[in-house]
């Protein structure tokens, strides 16, 4: 594992694969979060965990495995939200404007037709509305708090994974994929994937926590969307019940992500992502995660 730690207000600095490690003398808490990062990783038996941190309230970073990429899995579902965001700010939709609930999506892989099974989606009520409609709002909620892989598709066709592509690198995330909706196995087969790295999620949800992601009010909805979140088995699970959690979480088979904006009392909040590869019991990787941020939290952000 490779451990970047920077005291900066600014991104780490990194050449064109993550650069050369720098290591600050004085960061003794960050140093024994990376130790125990390592531990932690090598008892769950993960094949790679990848971990991004920053504080609003120090300006510390830590970048472990930062530039790993990942199969994005559900996390994808973000960047998703921000070009919808943007598309309503430019005024090409508007969050009350009805789409047809369906399952049927093209592959990117030939242009053939799929659908996708509700026993392997985590949302099941939007299925009972196939044939009818719902807003844009509604399908973006489902997508982020439940995890909706239909409301998902139906989004990502609406705005094209193009424009979500565009829209990652004009923010400066550089290496995350958006290429296509959910479980396009053909797509899949052919390891036409959607990737993410630790670091861009790091940069996509600063730029939210900062406010900056499309607007201030936009981002302030992106929160507190996230803010609802229903699957909090992961970097919530270790944190006290008074700390505040907007998260995206993300899993496949031995794929278990998470990234958020954490809000601990009377403090200013910090980002934290933990990509994780290779755990086959999802309860292990859930427990890594929850282990990681509760690692962080205590050894790091009690303090100032």
């Amino acid at each position: 594992m490779v451990l970047v730690i920077v005291q900066s207000a600014g991104f780490a600095a990194r050449g064109a694969h993550g650069g050369t490690p720098l290591q600050v003398t004085g960061q003794t808490g960050l140093e024994a979060v990376q130790e125990k990062i390592k531990e932690m990783a090598a008892a769950a038996r993960a094949e790679t965990v990848a971990v991004a941190y920053y504080d609003f309230a120090t300006g510390n970073q830590m970048l472990l495995n930062a530039d790993e990429s990942f199969h994005a899995a559900s996390t994808m579902k973000v960047p998703v939200m921000m070009e919808v965001f943007e598309q309503q700010k430019a005024g090409a939709l508007n969050f009350d404007q009805r789409l047809a609930v369906r399952n049927d999506f093209i592959s990117l892989a030939d242009g053939s037709h799929y659908s996708i099974s509700s026993e392997s989606d985590s949302e099941k009520s939007l299925y009972e509305k196939i044939g009818q409609t719902a807003t844009i709002r509604e399908f973006m909620r489902l997508m982020i708090i439940s995890s909706s892989n239909l409301a998902a598709n139906i989004l990502i066709e609406k705005v094209s994974a193009e424009k979500v592509m565009a829209l990652m690198r004009r923010i400066g995330a550089d290496h995350i994929k958006v290429l296509r909706g959910v479980e396009d196995g053909k797509a899949y087969d052919r390891g036409l994937n959607n990737i993410t790295t630790a670091r861009d999620l790091m940069i996509i949800m600063r730029l939210i926590a900062e406010r900056r992601a499309v607007s201030e009010a936009a981002s302030d909805q992106m929160i507190r969307i996230m803010l609802d979140q229903k699957f909090n088995e992961a970097i919530p699970a270790g944190l006290p019940p008074n700390v505040r959690v907007a998260h995206k979480t993300g899993n496949i088979t031995k794929i278990n992500h998470d990234a958020a904006i954490v809000y601990p009392p009377n403090r200013k909040p910090y980002v934290l992502v933990v990509l994780t590869r290779g755990i086959e019991s999802e309860p292990v990787a859930h427990k890594l995660i929850a282990d990681i941020s509760r690692e962080v939290y205590q050894t790091l952000c009690q303090k100032p």
